[in-house]
């Protein structure tokens, strides 16, 4: 079924809606959310959630690209599970390590501007579009889906030294468009 009509049973308030997006994007997102969370038991519950939050934000909501809409919505709900369930332990995860790859590039102890995430946003997204392809699809598969560099390459065809210099020269050019932009880092 094309999202579009799967966005309009939304709008209808139909529970087919559910079992349409369930059937066509259940893999994907169950994987996003085992890549943060690393346990099946909360994936699932993590997915289970991202429905529900997407039928309360469906309407008034009409996503543009239904598919990354679910991919955010459930990476941004594993990501709140994990602070939840593991902030002690949190350490041994791949997500602390993302985190402290772009630590140079975004620095996490500024006082958050009202209107700044916004910004910043807009930011990323105009220097993810003046990324070339490859450089692009790498650091959205890494810091966006969280994979890791050996999955990366696997998936490309590339050496896993080609994913990390290209991720390291992407880090540097967004620490130079954020200093441009005039974001402190």
């Amino acid at each position: 079924m094309e999202d579009s009509a799967i966005i309009e049973l939304f709008f209808a308030r139909s529970e087919e809606a559910i079992k349409e997006t369930a059937s066509k994007y259940g893999r994907m997102l169950k994987s996003v959310a085992l890549r943060v969370l690393r346990n099946m038991e909360d994936a699932e519950e993590a997915v289970s959630d991202t429905y529900m939050k997407t039928w309360n934000s469906i309407p008034p909501t009409r996503p543009n690209v239904f598919s990354a809409f679910l991919t955010k919505i459930t990476r941004n709900i594993s990501l709140d599970m994990l602070d939840k369930e593991h902030a002690e332990k949190r350490g041994a995860g791949e997500i602390p390590a993302l985190l402290d790859e772009l630590e140079e590039c975004i620095a996490d102890n500024r006082i958050p501007v009202p209107g700044e995430g916004m910004e910043l946003r807009e930011i990323l997204n105009a220097f993810l579009e003046g990324e070339k392809p490859e450089a692009r699809k790498i650091f959205v598969r890494r810091y966006f889906f969280g994979s890791e560099v050996k999955e990366i390459a696997e998936f490309y065809g590339l050496g896993e030294s080609k994913v990390k210099m290209t991720l390291a020269r992407s880090r540097e050019r967004l620490r130079k468009c954020l200093e441009e932009e005039g974001v402190t880092v």
